[in-house]
């Protein structure tokens, strides 16, 4: 056979296109594989970040529950020393100046810990965040008229309500 001769050229036209099949296809193969393989990297890392925020989220959590418990312990504190500055008297001026001291030092370190006093005189009765002890009779909304024990919020959620006695105001 010579070289010109038409049924070889078919030959290695076929075997060289059989080559470039498989080629293509292996090609198609990878690139299908790598696809996959891009897509599972991408589902495992934002599995990841989301486990992250969430992880970060319950120590968050946690660190606040455990400083709302301490908070919550102080109020007592706080409690009584407003009960020591509204009933000192005539005490020494020192000791009075004193207490003012320790009263306003503590509740400075409660407010930047995220507590504020739940404003109660003349607002409308608000279950959520007072408590009634005590209710005079009357036509209309119930207010409150006289705060027994100061409530607290710590960073917007109630503490403590505020325990209060409600009079019913007419409407006006």
């Amino acid at each position: 056979m010579s070289p010109d001769d038409p049924i070889e050229d078919v030959s290695v036209d076929q075997a060289e296109q059989d080559a470039a099949a498989a080629v293509e296809a292996d090609l198609d193969a990878l690139t299908r594989e790598r696809d996959d393989l891009r897509e599972l990297a991408q589902r495992v890392q934002a599995d990841f970040e989301n486990y992250r925020k969430r992880a970060l989220r319950e120590q968050t959590a946690v660190i606040e529950r455990a400083s709302a418990g301490v908070v919550e312990q102080l109020l007592p504190v706080v409690d009584n020393l407003e009960l020591a500055l509204a009933n000192i008297g005539d005490a020494d001026e020192k000791v009075r100046k004193g207490v003012e001291l320790v009263y306003a030092e503590l509740l400075g370190v409660l407010e930047k810990s995220g507590l504020e006093r739940i404003d109660a005189m003349g607002k409308p009765f608000d279950p959520n965040e007072h408590e009634a002890v005590a209710q005079e009779d009357g036509d209309g909304e119930p207010v409150v008229f006289d705060i027994l024990r100061n409530g607290y919020r710590l960073k917007g959620r109630v503490l403590r309500p505020a325990t209060v006695r409600v009079t019913r105001n007419a409407e006006g």
